[in-house]
């Protein structure tokens, strides 16, 4: 089994959004999180989705899953206090409709311009290799640096990337991180490849199309709705993309 665990949790503070989160709010005529969900209901090699949503949202939650048919959700499960703990609610509540050996991809749901074709590519590689981070290819030079602002790393342009989503994994190698994690006191990583790479898992990577944005800022929201007039254009006039379709 294919499982898209999509983690709702985020209040939208960087958005500003005062009356609801930010994967609520609407562009053209939906919530951002249904453009999301949309992607994995498409996809003939999801199976099914979970989502995990702030506690005081998941009866509105509830109420979007029916009104647009989203009907591979077999749960909706109330998030924690950290992006680590909600995931792990999510991936409990998998465990609860598949076996281990189900391959779970974890996804924001403010990160809407997904693929079917990547979904697919990410169960493909873990089932190869064991895991699959989708990541975007960089286009500036990368550094890193100390607690004192000094560079101290410039790594090739050609062999960096940046990390994005979703991470897929098997289930019980995911899971069992996670609760070897939170027996050792850590329960704030910032996401499942940190967490699995700290732990010494091998990771494999899958590039995903350059649009593959997390909506977080203003600046984001208004980035998401400049690329959807964009692609609708393209319908519109019969323009060729060189992203995949959506």
């Amino acid at each position: 089994m294919n499982i898209g665990i999509i983690f709702a949790g985020g209040t939208g503070s960087r958005m500003h959004s005062k009356d609801k989160p930010k994967q609520f709010l609407e562009i053209f005529g939906k919530p951002v999180i249904i453009h999301t969900l949309e992607k994995f209901e498409e996809c003939q090699d999801i199976d099914a989705i979970v989502i995990s949503c702030l506690s005081d949202w998941i009866p509105h939650m509830t109420e979007l899953a029916e009104k647009y048919h989203i009907t591979k959700v077999r749960k909706i499960v109330s998030g924690d206090s950290t992006g680590q703990l909600s995931i792990f609610r999510g991936l409990e509540a998998a465990e609860e409709i598949a076996d281990e050996n189900a391959i779970v991809l974890i996804h924001d749901g403010v990160r809407p311009f997904i693929t079917g074709k990547l979904l697919s590519e990410n169960i493909r590689c873990v089932m190869k290799h064991g895991s699959a981070i989708t990541t975007g290819k960089v286009t500036e030079t990368i550094i890193t640096v100390d607690e004192l602002s000094r560079i101290t790393t410039v790594p090739r342009r050609k062999d960096s990337r940046v990390a994005k989503a979703p991470q897929s994994f098997f289930l019980k190698d995911i899971i069992g991180v996670h609760r070897k994690a939170m027996a050792e006191g850590f329960t704030n990583f910032i996401d499942s490849c940190t967490m699995m790479n700290y732990y010494g898992h091998d990771l494999f990577l899958t590039d995903g199309p350059s649009q593959n944005i997390k909506i977080t800022t203003p600046e984001d929201f208004y980035l998401m709705r400049a690329i959807m007039e964009s692609r609708e254009n393209e319908q519109l006039y019969g323009i060729d993309s060189q992203e995949d379709t959506l």
